[in-house]
């Protein structure tokens, strides 16, 4: 076993982690050289006890570790392994980011550049307690669709053609094997807001608003939803409710707690809140709201949090980027955390006033610079706000977009969508 303490060529290695790349890489290698093991011991531990360390292991390392030998190469096709690592396998929260152009400029220009053949997407994994970046390619998802939501390990994928949008499941560690397609929904949308809820029996998708009400004019008008579950209920795509008058979902994005789903409603700010069990939708007012700029909502630790900066003259700091969570009562919000100023004070200025995007996973909250690869991290364990480290792949343009993701080496829950009966639509791609 001593293999783990020398540089290992990953180059040949066929999984699609890239090497880390961060600040943190070069003080985590040499620690980890520091340290001896006998091989002595270690060699002799029970088959049962080495799978049973393997499975706590960071899904970058478990990957290195399948060149040691032939047998830990063999475990990722192993079904008991696989059943071991979804019963005692910790959560690994990270982010998964995406260059991608801003929904205003992908209605203004043409998607000929989108349907290109030769175009391959890639995303770059943060792992935010390693500080470090891993490039991920999705060589199989077909030209014209971007990433829209991600949960349970699972990335969805959504047409860029307005239209009835096609969707796309997708795990990143196997982008290169497995695509899994649902149907096509029924109404005609442009871009619209899309939640993707997965459990360890059930998914949930809801995709809402856009509605093309002729080929020129969109309206957001209603919502609908997918569903299916291991005891064998299954509801494809029915409308389930109309949106709330007036309502306007600029980012396309909306966070999950529990049994409900959540999004930013602008002009006036406010949340729309939708349960999954009542198909309904309510309002929930935003705090400060006449103050606010850039609002996010974020999910951490199964709590709706709400950030953004307020610009109020008669405060005593007028201007601070705050954080507010959702109380249980589901209406009130509570403050509880702020930027210290003196940060507030850089990060304003390499803002310059052009808004920022925030994610949310576990413990942590990135919060990214439009227009920049500029990010700031925020550890809730350890109160600490952070500069993640430079972007380090080169890519086309557009900005980062980032979701909440737990990498997982199994995700059983697709075989539920194999017992759907609806044909499929084949993807040229």
């Amino acid at each position: 076993m001593e293999a783990f303490n020398t540089p290992l060529n990953i180059s040949n290695i066929p999984f699609n982690f890239s090497i880390p790349t961060g600040s943190s890489t070069t003080t985590t290698t040499n620690s980890v050289t520091n340290i001896r093991m006998d091989s002595r011991i270690w060699s002799r531990l029970p088959h049962r006890i080495l799978d049973r360390i393997i499975a706590f292991l960071p899904p970058a390392a478990f990957f290195r570790s399948r060149s040691i030998c032939k047998r830990f190469y063999a475990l990722l096709f192993s079904n008991p392994f696989l059943e071991l690592y979804l019963q005692i396998s910790p959560s690994h929260h990270c982010f998964l980011f995406f260059k991608q152009k801003s929904l205003k400029t992908q209605i203004y220009t043409t998607t000929t550049n989108n349907n290109d053949p030769t175009h391959s997407h890639e995303g770059y994994l943060f792992d935010p307690k390693m500080l470090t970046w891993h490039r991920i390619p999705f060589p199989l998802v077909p030209a014209g669709f971007s990433p829209a939501s991600s949960s349970g390990g699972l990335v969805c994928w959504v047409s860029d053609e307005a239209g009835s949008k096609s969707l796309l499941l997708c795990n990143p560690l196997f982008g290169t094997s497995l695509i899994t397609p649902l149907p096509s929904t029924p109404r005609p949308r442009l871009y619209p807001s899309i939640g993707l809820k997965i459990s360890s029996s059930s998914i949930d998708i809801v995709v809402a608003g856009d509605d093309m009400i002729s080929p020129y004019a969109v309206k957001n008008l209603t919502t609908e939803s997918f569903h299916v579950d291991g005891g064998g209920f299954y509801s494809i795509w029915a409308t389930t409710s109309s949106l709330p008058r007036l309502c306007s979902l600029e980012t396309g994005q909306m966070v999950h707690s529990k049994v409900k789903f959540y999004c930013m409603n602008f002009s006036p700010f406010s949340v729309l809140c939708y349960d999954i069990q009542t198909s309904c939708w309510s309002k929930i007012q935003a705090p400060m709201r006449r103050f606010l700029r850039s609002p996010c909502l974020v999910e951490s630790k199964d709590r709706i949090l709400l950030i953004a900066v307020v610009e109020k003259s008669k405060l005593n700091v007028p201007k601070s980027l705050r954080i507010w969570g959702l109380q249980a009562c589901g209406s009130n919000w509570v403050e509880i955390e702020r930027m210290p100023q003196q940060l507030f004070v850089q990060f304003e200025e390499v803002e310059g006033g052009r808004g920022f995007n925030c994610v949310g996973n576990g413990e942590f909250v990135v919060v990214v610079i439009r227009g920049t690869e500029r990010a700031l991290l925020f550890d809730f364990w350890k109160k600490r706000w952070i500069w993640i480290p430079p972007f380090p792949f080169v890519s086309g343009g557009g900005e980062l977009h980032g979701f909440a993701y737990e990498p997982r080496l199994a995700t059983p829950v697709v075989g539920l969508l194999d017992q759907l009966t609806l044909p499929f639509q084949p993807f040229n791609g």
